[in-house]
């Protein structure tokens, strides 16, 4: 039993990291009232955090490679703990989304190191059991995030979303402290730190550019500005990455078919998956008047359903990477399809079925992918594609968030813009998109608001319809991508040692070439 111990320490921090990403979402109406600021403003908890943990995540986990993966591990924990606490005691709206970029760093730490420690410990068919259970971890923390946001909100307060990190997060630490070995990669190396800054200028400033093209305009000149620091950092990565002898991101895995395969399906996967359960939880608490515990209820069904399939994968696995990762993806946007069924009089129970077969393809995808991802390298890379794989992962949701939000909210506008009955589509399309539904309904002519109420519900659906149809397009392209690319076998074709097939600093060898 004492085997599965470091398990344990890496699913306990892997948990509350993820539960971290969408906990908030159903809280955001009672953090806003309390705070004495408007809901748009403190969407800024969830994008913050997302942002942070996308943009670092890549930097850390090739740094962990060099200093020790257990001690990164360990820190982040400490700084996501102690960014925890300053959360739950925020006294206004800037301090708690400060706290929140500090808890992202700390996540970063955390996330980038998972799967290289995984790797470390376990090999072989246990190898495929732990990351099963790592998987099915992954799946219920993001998909239990507004189930648990919702009791502590309705039942306690919001602060104690942030409150109950602590014991978890001391917990993990004991266990990693006891359990968990130290391992290194390469020592001696140079960092790549413009590599590292650049990738998280060039992440971050396309994510916040896509946040503003959703409140300032696609044309804005903020918004463009943005664009064009990403756009000239990401081609100053590309130029470090080439010509670094020990790059953060080694760019030459991508003439890898597998390689690619396998970060398209990361960066599709959460997006697909995730992304819009924001907008889902907007919709049953501001438009359907749900209570927070009610509506993260209706979001259980993935949870439970990913959590089975990624038990299962771990007791009949291991699948063959291309049909468990593709498969998976073609459940995940038959599921969104299934819920882009909306209209006015649909109710929370619209969107079971469709969640509960995304369920199934989250809990096909989790756990393959992380495996099939170190299979693609020796161990002494490890943080650095486990950082990779997780950070395209937290990409694709933090940009899902930030594009799902300009489709939502412009095609309310289009509705609404239709109808012709409201003198301002735009700020209507804008107060609806911040959860202020019931305000505009009640602002209205009391022999009009049920004309009103019914065309903000007309609205919100359509809205919803779209952003779950392109989630749907994302899952079946990418799952198309995967089945075309991806030939790791479902042993893992794990490499034991440096030597086997791959040189020492990560360029490819023809033993490398063959994945």
């Amino acid at each position: 039993m004492r085997k599965w111990w470091p398990l344990a320490a890496i699913c306990l921090g892997t948990f509350m990291l993820l539960v971290d990403v969408t906990i908030v979402t159903v809280a955001l109406p009672d953090m806003a009232a309390d705070l004495g600021t408007t809901l748009s403003d403190v969407e800024w908890v969830v994008d913050t955090y997302a942002l942070a943990l996308a943009s670092l995540l890549l930097g850390v986990g090739s740094r962990a490679d060099r200093i020790g993966r257990r001690k990164v591990y360990l820190v982040g924990l400490i700084v996501f703990t102690a960014a925890s606490v300053v959360c739950a005691v925020a006294p206004n709206a800037g301090v708690l989304i400060g706290a929140r970029a500090v808890q992202g760093l700390g996540a970063a730490g955390m996330f980038g190191t998972t799967i290289a420690l995984l790797g470390m410990h376990y090999s072989g068919r246990e190898r495929g059991v732990a990351f099963a259970v790592w998987g099915a971890t992954n799946s219920v923390a993001a998909a239990a995030g507004p189930v648990v946001g919702g009791l502590l909100t309705q039942y306690l307060d919001w602060r104690w979303i942030f409150f109950v990190n602590l014991p978890v997060c001391l917990a993990a630490v004991v266990l990693t402290l006891r359990s968990v070995r130290e391992a290194k990669g390469e020592g001696g190396r140079r960092a790549d730190v413009l590599g590292m800054v650049t990738f998280t200028v060039a992440s971050g400033a396309l994510t916040f550019g896509l946040i503003r093209a959703h409140s300032e305009g696609w044309a804005a000149p903020s918004t463009l500005g943005l664009y064009a620091v990403a756009a000239v950092a990401l081609a100053l990565f590309v130029v470090v990455e080439t010509r670094h002898e020990h790059p953060v991101l080694d760019l030459s895995l991508f003439r890898r078919p597998s390689f690619t395969g396998i970060m398209i399906s990361a960066l599709c996967l959460q997006g697909a998956a995730f992304a819009y359960l924001l907008y889902e939880s907007l919709w049953m608490q501001s438009v359907l008047g749900y209570e927070p515990v009610e509506a993260g209820l209706y979001i259980l069904p993935v949870c439970a359903s990913a959590f089975v399939v990624s038990a299962l994968a771990g007791r009949f696995g291991p699948w063959p990477p291309r049909a468990s990762i593709g498969g998976g993806l073609a459940l995940i946007a038959l599921g969104s399809g299934m819920q882009a069924t909306l209209d006015a009089g649909s109710s929370g129970s619209s969107l079971v079925a469709g969640l509960v077969v995304s369920g199934l393809g989250i809990g096909l995808v989790t756990p393959s992918l992380s495996a099939a991802a170190l299979a693609t390298v020796p161990p002494a890379r490890a943080g650095m594609v486990g950082g990779a794989v997780n950070t395209f992962r937290q990409l694709g949701f933090a940009l899902g968030i930030a594009v799902f939000g300009v489709i939502f909210q412009s095609r309310i506008e289009r509705v609404l813009r239709t109808d012709g009955s409201i003198p301002d589509p735009h700020e209507a399309a804008v107060a609806l998109s911040g959860g202020q539904a019931r305000s505009l309904v009640a602002g209205w002519p009391a022999g009009e608001r049920a004309e009103m109420a019914h065309l903000v519900r007309e609205a919100f659906a359509s809205g919803l319809n779209a952003v779950l149809l392109v989630a749907a397009a994302l899952g079946a392209v990418a799952s198309l991508i995967v089945v075309a690319t991806v030939r790791v076998p479902a042993s893992g074709a794990e490499h034991q040692k440096p030597e086997a097939g791959a040189s020492p600093h990560g360029q490819e060898t023809p033993a490398d070439a063959a994945l």
